[in-house]
């Protein structure tokens, strides 16, 4: 059986472009030279049993035919839309959501940020910050659709100083959607074949005032917006919602350290093979490698996700 920790979301790696959504990295040193991001150890005990819940039940019903109580067929499959094409399986990866450069020879499938052109002649995937808003970009959202506490604060991870946007009602989901769309609409005007929505697991971090409903159902007014422009979209992390995987409007898989929490089996069967993972450890990498490197596409990235002019600059595929 699959186990292992969700909810990451880009916590990792990716460092900010100017003008773009890249991530900074915050990590904690840990053996062979790695750096495992502090976030981890602190939802781990939170996500660990959600996945494992959702693991199995995905393993019973490819074993038995079943599937979990209450599960729709929708529920059962991942979202295949004939008019998008999701990324190659196994193809050469590479993750450049903290800057753009030409990509390795051998690569086929590229994530950059939303900010940056797409590489030419390859796959395509378009980083966005769907359900927090960028810590400069704050101002920019009407008060009402960042959420707030009892005291009417903005509710902030932390992590990376981002207010979570409220997803609460219908009314808001679909005004918050209206904005994140214009960006998914500057994604299809560049090129990009495919969209990938941060922070899909930011319910996690709301205190109780957003709902795993809630994130499935503003994924889908993403989803369906994203599919009528030709783009593929990917699931962020979050193994907890596999399960609603169809609900949501997904294509494909993009996961974080799916090696290193020996998630990866649970998202190739849930995506058919449709995954494509960084890891930011060497000891991740290979048991990424080791497992399903014939099956899935992985890549070994530094934290900061930073480019080939950088000193640390890390790119490894075994």
């Amino acid at each position: 059986m699959i186990t292992g920790v969700t909810g990451r979301a880009a916590r990792h790696g990716a460092g900010r472009p100017p003008g773009g959504e890249g991530r900074g990295g915050l990590g904690v040193p840990m053996s062979e030279g790695a750096i495992i991001p502090v976030v981890h150890a602190a939802r781990r005990a939170a996500a660990g049993a959600a996945a494992a819940l959702v693991s199995l039940t995905l393993l019973t019903s490819c074993s038995t035919g079943s599937a979990s109580p209450g599960a729709t067929a929708a529920d059962r499959r991942t979202a295949e839309d004939p008019g998008v094409e999701p990324p190659p399986r196994h193809a050469g990866f590479d993750y450049q959501i903290g800057g753009a450069y030409r990509p390795p020879a051998g690569v086929r499938v590229v994530s950059r940020d939303r900010a940056a052109d797409p590489a030419p002649g390859l796959y395509n995937i378009c980083y966005v910050n769907a359900f927090q808003a960028q810590p400069d970009e704050l101002a920019d959202w009407p008060d009402d659709l960042v959420l707030r506490d009892d005291e009417g604060e903005p509710v902030v991870d932390e992590d990376w100083d981002e207010a979570l946007l409220d997803i609460s009602t219908a009314v808001k989901r679909e005004r918050v959607a209206e904005r994140v769309n214009r960006w998914v609409d500057g994604c299809a005007e560049k090129g990009y074949d495919a969209v990938e929505p941060d922070n899909y697991d930011s319910y996690t971090r709301s205190d109780g005032l957003l709902t795993a409903d809630d994130a499935v159902a503003f994924a889908r007014l993403l989803t369906r917006h994203a599919h009528a422009r030709g783009l593929a979209v990917g699931q962020k992390n979050t193994a907890e919602l596999l399960d609603r995987r169809a609900r949501a409007g997904f294509d494909f898989a993009v996961t974080e350290e799916c090696g290193a929490y020996d998630e990866c089996g649970t998202y190739a069967e849930a995506y058919d093979d449709r995954v494509v993972d960084v890891e930011y450890t060497d000891s991740g990498l290979r048991k990424a490698v080791a497992g399903f490197g014939d099956r899935i596409a992985v890549v070994r990235r530094d934290l900061e996700v930073s480019t080939p002019d950088d000193a640390g600059y890390v790119r490894r595929t075994g």
